[in-house]
């Protein structure tokens, strides 16, 4: 399967790994084009993140285990993308 994107949402320790140490780990994994890293909340001891990767035959186990081998952890895959290009998500109106 082509994976073209992921978007996780990820937390970790204020301090370890840094955010320059999980992009660092992330982008080293085959396939894997570029990440952002957006800092959604902070508590007393963990942040919560959203990481979006995009690239092409992204090895979705690898990045898991890159992410964990970091010393954070991976709560839920909130988003997919697979196949020869990338759609973009329309909001539909309700």
């Amino acid at each position: 399967m082509n994976i073209r994107r992921l978007i996780l949402d990820v937390g970790k320790g204020l301090n370890k790994p840094t955010l320059m140490e999980l992009s660092e780990a992330i982008v080293t994994v085959k396939g894997v084009e570029g990440v952002n890293i957006s800092v959604m909340d902070i508590d007393i001891e963990t942040m919560g993140m959203n990481v979006t990767i995009e690239g092409s035959n992204i090895n979705y186990e690898e990045i898991i285990k890159k992410i964990e081998n970091s010393g954070a952890v991976v709560h839920s895959v909130d988003e997919v993308a697979v196949g020869s290009k990338l759609i973009e998500n329309i909001r539909r109106e309700t």
